[in-house]
């Protein structure tokens, strides 16, 4: 009887070490078929935001290693904005990922609307020896809701006016002060009339491109690149091209985001050549001020050097001579 156990013993443990060593030699063959599929991952740090704060969309490629990750250089995310994007070098996976690499990447959003938006998807490129794959990012849904938001469920009473207290003591002083004003810009007039001069005509206004050029000769000039005003140096050159498309082209650019101009500019009469390389200029002077991107110093110059170029190649043309200049110099008739 006990060897009978003993030999169904004996032959369990055989059928055990049979199923270990199909099962371990299953895993190893199906582990670089796995790797050879490349697969996508995205996340967002929140689905919920105020106006104007960040979101991080974070993105995971796992791959093969012989294959190289090429992240888009530029994304219209709208109606988001791009602020910043941070790739990661590709490091090797772990003995669960079949010997894959993994390569990350972090893209800093923000917007400036309100309601249910929605990130939009775009591909990333997968390059390697059979080809270029492309494998497409998750939508995700963001709320964005306004900065300082009463939610309280009652409706308050309205408060009565309140009463100030009236002193003579000021109220004298200040009506003082008013009537030597007063008194003083009537002697001014006096005495001008009487010595027969007569207030000179204002200047006329300063052309657009006028202003604009002598604002950018000015902060070429100024040391903020040299003392490390970065920031300063890309506000300052943010606010003269902004100025000069009110100026030039009445669109409220100071009051408007990078991407409100572009609309703003397509529905004027600025030429399609000036909003499409201002736009460039723009966002990336939007990067340093919000994202604090720190570039080069020959970099920041080179885009004070297009936004004069830009401003230069709209410079309206001169008018003809009025027509009657002629009719002045025409001889009287007899």
């Amino acid at each position: 009887m006990r060897r009978a156990s003993s030999a169904v013993c004996r032959g369990a443990v055989r059928v055990a070490w049979a199923l270990m060593v199909v099962t371990v030699a299953s895993s190893a063959s199906s582990a670089p078929l796995a790797a050879q599929q490349p697969t996508l991952r995205t996340s967002v740090d929140t689905t919920r935001i105020t106006v104007g704060d960040r979101i991080r969309l974070q993105l995971a490629v796992e791959h093969a290693p012989e294959v190289q990750v090429a992240w888009p250089d530029s994304l219209d995310l709208s109606p988001f904005e791009l602020l910043a994007a941070e790739a990661q070098p590709s490091a090797a996976g772990g003995a669960g990922q079949g010997g894959a690499a993994v390569s990350r990447a972090v893209f800093t959003l923000t917007t400036f609307e309100l309601g249910e938006l929605e990130i939009p998807s775009f591909d990333v490129a997968l390059e390697g020896a059979d080809g270029v794959e492309r494998l497409r990012t998750d939508p995700f849904a963001i709320e964005v809701v306004s900065v300082g938001l009463d939610e309280g469920d009652g409706i308050r009473g309205i408060r009565g006016p309140m009463a100030i207290p009236l002193d003579a003591g000021p109220v004298l002083l200040v009506l003082l002060l008013a009537l030597l004003v007063a008194g003083g810009a009537v002697w001014l007039w006096l005495r001008r009339r009487r010595e027969g001069g007569e207030s000179a005509p204002p200047a006329p206004p300063r052309a657009a491109h006028e202003v604009a050029l002598d604002d950018l000769d000015a902060l070429e000039r100024s040391g903020l690149l040299v003392e490390g005003r970065v920031k300063d140096y890309h506000v300052a050159l943010s606010e003269i091209a902004r100025r000069y498309v009110e100026q030039r082209f009445q669109v409220p650019a100071l009051e408007m985001t990078t991407r409100e101009i572009r609309s703003g500019l397509a529905a004027s009469s600025a030429p399609a050549a000036f909003s499409q390389g201002l736009g460039p200029v723009l966002d990336r002077c939007d990067l340093v001020k919000f994202a604090k991107v720190r570039p080069a110093a020959d970099e920041a110059r080179g885009l004070l050097d297009e936004i004069r170029t830009l401003v230069r190649d709209t410079i309206p043309a001169a008018e003809p001579p009025a027509a009657t200049a002629s009719a002045t110099a025409s001889p009287e008739s007899p």
